[in-house]
């Protein structure tokens, strides 16, 4: 770009006198700008107004195409705080008895205060220990069982009181520690039976722990638990059982064990070569890192080492210079670094032996009896050992829970709420559910309370409300379309209305750029061709009659018409209203023909309404088709509208270059005249002082 001048030396206000010259070109720019302005505007209005038109197609309209939207029923309850019920459309018409007997309820624990082993209220925090803080002995055994999953938990030296109630949570149930009330919280994870707890001892110390902790409760449910291993002490058949259910989770346990040692195994022999290679490639041949010898060795050597180096390095007087402990401190890191790698390899060969000598004593005889196949044969002697006394524990346990029950039960510490499973009679036949909710023959019964006794009708009938409010909507929806349309196409000119630029934007309030630029957006559909077409097929088919049962008929046979010419308020005269309706202000005094059509004739409401949305649904259809110059599911020319759009980036692009460089060449021009004056004005001044002036 030329370096502009001011007339310094004419005298000139070239700057005005620039912008005069170009300001012809520059309102060819402006009038691509605002061209390309009104184009945007333009695709918006449509963008708006066809996503209305794809919603009546895809929404209310769509409902109407299939007879069986009008296959709707409905179920009036004789008292609905205590029931609500919701109808498929396969439901039969009945009127039925309910009773609802039980409402499903979860199982909930209130734990009591949590005591010392002497029974003294005593203040912990979620991160106290139980055998620190309570006194619980280690070993303390308490076993869980949400349903038919059971879960054992045993306390060890370190267990927190968090890390008990993650082991209850882990067990399938919600649990929670209240620090300011100092009590442990219980709750099952859904209502019923199936999903209640129960939180019962295996041992003694178990037993005493529950009790520190405020969760013995002795309900019958805990006693029914109790009972169960009580029955076991004279009834062997029921013992050998209850062994066999352990030694089945033992041998899955020990299996499962087994088959993770042996990815690990299997893991670390892969890994074995790769860190053998990366230290020989470092460290040389010197030492042998797979024999254990060597690598014993070159460790202990390298571990003396190092302590002799950092010795001397601390060591008080030292006669080393830094430089001699810069030296020692890179010896240090390299032989820091060389045993990384050995102590890697050392651990990794320990792992893989002691893995492989546990994965050799659970497939022996005492554990999984593996036979030469690798299949798991009957539990070992270990194994069944080990059940038999998880079993005579428990047996044991019970047998003194049970003998001692009253006792216990008046000194227990914690409140439960059993879980329950929902109870109804309908028509004579019990239901049972573990929610309050009940799927039957096309009905969902919702439960809100016991009935105590008082019978609820259920009466199950066609919903003639329902399909009434279907093709309500339909016609609100399809007229505020319409209205639309209407209200566009027939808009005010925006004769003498441009977009404006930012220079004329300065020159007027906000409020004055607002209504300017509104008067356009208005009216650009104006007597639109496209628009007319998609509204005059839309407008045709809701005035075409429809044959049903060798009758033709017409909306106005349902009672569904215009407001007429002089009622209907401006851009609303192709709406529809429905006589009778409580919503229609004009109408709502007289009769209303559809709802009673719908009652007596539904055949005939359910023939017309089919082939009308079918009609109108069809035509909506092809007039969103894709085209060359347009989308699927868009009514106007989105695709060559955005070309036309880019097309104007383009012209305007090349526009402002070309008003740039004829700007450029007159800034060039009056700089090239300034300077000749200059020029003269010197040699001037330079004859003037020659001839002595």
């Amino acid at each position: 770009m030329p370096m502009r001048v001011t007339g310094m030396m004419s005298g000139l206000d070239t700057e005005t006198i620039i912008q005069e010259l170009v300001s012809a070109k520059r309102v060819k720019v402006d009038k691509l700008k605002k061209e390309q302005t009104r184009l945007e505007w333009k695709q918006d209005v449509w963008k708006e107004l066809n996503s209305k038109i794809y919603k009546l197609y895809t929404g209310t309209l769509d409902n109407l195409v299939y007879q069986s939207s009008y296959m709707k029923k409905k179920t009036n309850v004789s008292n609905s705080n205590l029931v609500s019920v919701s109808t498929k459309d396969n439901a039969m018409d009945s009127v039925q008895e309910l009773e609802i007997k039980k409402m499903a309820k979860a199982g909930y624990m209130t734990g009591g205060t949590i005591t010392d082993a002497d029974g003294k209220e005593k203040r912990v925090t979620s991160g106290s220990k139980l055998v620190d803080a309570l006194g619980i002995k280690a070993g303390s055994k308490i076993e869980i069982a949400v349903g038919s999953k059971k879960v054992d938990i045993t306390v060890d030296e370190n267990m927190t009181v968090n890390n008990f109630v993650e082991k209850l949570q882990s067990a399938g149930v919600k649990a929670n520690f209240d620090a300011s009330n100092q009590r442990i919280y219980i709750g099952s994870t859904g209502t019923g039976k199936n999903k209640d707890f129960t939180i019962t001892a295996t041992n003694d110390d178990g037993a005493q722990a529950l009790k520190q902790l405020g969760l013995a409760v002795y309900d019958e449910d805990a006693k029914a638990a109790y009972q169960k291993y009580a029955d076991m002490a004279s009834d062997p058949a029921k013992k050998d059982e209850a062994v066999q259910a352990r030694i089945e989770a033992l041998l899955k346990s020990y299996t499962s064990e087994r088959d993770s040692l042996t990815k690990k195994v299997e893991t670390l022999t892969k890994k074995q070569p790769t860190v053998a290679e990366a230290y020989k490639k470092e460290f040389g041949d010197g030492v042998d890192i797979t024999d254990e010898a060597d690598r014993t060795a070159r460790i202990s050597a390298l571990k003396a080492d190092v302590e002799k180096w950092k010795a001397d390095i601390e060591a008080e007087g030292s006669p080393l210079t830094d430089a001699d402990k810069d030296a020692l401190r890179e010896k240090i890191t390299k032989a820091e670094s060389e045993l990384s790698y050995l102590n890697g390899y050392d651990a990794n060969e320990k792992a893989i032996k002691e893995s492989n000598d546990r994965i050799a004593e659970l497939n022996s005889a005492d554990y999984l009896n593996v036979d030469a196949d690798g299949k798991v044969g009957t539990a070992g002697a270990k194994i069944q050992a080990e059940a038999d006394a998880y079993v005579q524990e428990k047996i044991d346990r019970a047998v003194e829970t049970i003998n001692n029950w009253d006792t216990l039960k008046a000194d227990m510490n914690g409140t439960k709420i059993a879980g329950q499973d929902a109870e109804i009679i309908l028509n004579g036949a019990t239901y049972t559910s573990d929610k309050n909710t009940f799927e039957v023959n096309g009905l969902t019964i919702t439960c809100k309370g016991e009935t105590n006794g008082e019978k609820i009708t259920l009466t199950t009938e066609n919903d003639a409300s329902g399909i009434y409010d279907m093709i309500k909507n339909f016609i609100k929806e399809y007229s505020s379309v319409i209205n639309e349309m209407d209200k566009l196409y027939n808009a005010e000119s925006a004769k003498g209305y441009e977009p404006l630029t930012d220079e004329e934007k300065d020159a007027m309030s906000d409020t004055e750029v607002e209504k300017w630029e509104g008067k356009i957006k208005d009216s650009l559909l104006r007597r639109d061709s496209t628009l007319s077409s998609v509204s005059s097929a839309m407008k045709q088919i809701m005035l075409s009659g429809f044959s049903v049962n060798g009758k033709m008929m017409y909306l106005s046979d349902f009672g569904i018409e215009t407001l007429g010419y002089f009622n209907a308020a401006d851009n609303e005269k192709n709406a529809y209203h429905i006589n009778g309706d409580e919503d229609e202000d004009l109408l709502k005094n007289k009769d209303n023909k559809l709802m009673d059509m719908i009652q007596t004739d539904p055949d005939a409401v359910i023939g017309f309404f089919t082939q009308l949305s079918q009609s109108l649904h069809g035509k909506m259809q092809e007039l969103m088709a894709r085209t060359d110059y347009s989308s699927i599911n868009t009514v106007y020319d989105d695709k060559k509208m955005k070309e036309d759009y880019d097309s104007y980036k383009s012209k305007i692009t090349d526009a402002e270059k070309k008003l740039q460089a004829y700007e450029d060449k007159w800034y060039k021009k009056f700089s090239a005249m300034e300077t000749a004056l200059a020029k003269m004005q010197s040699n001037a001044n330079a004859v003037t002082s020659l001839l002595g002036g």
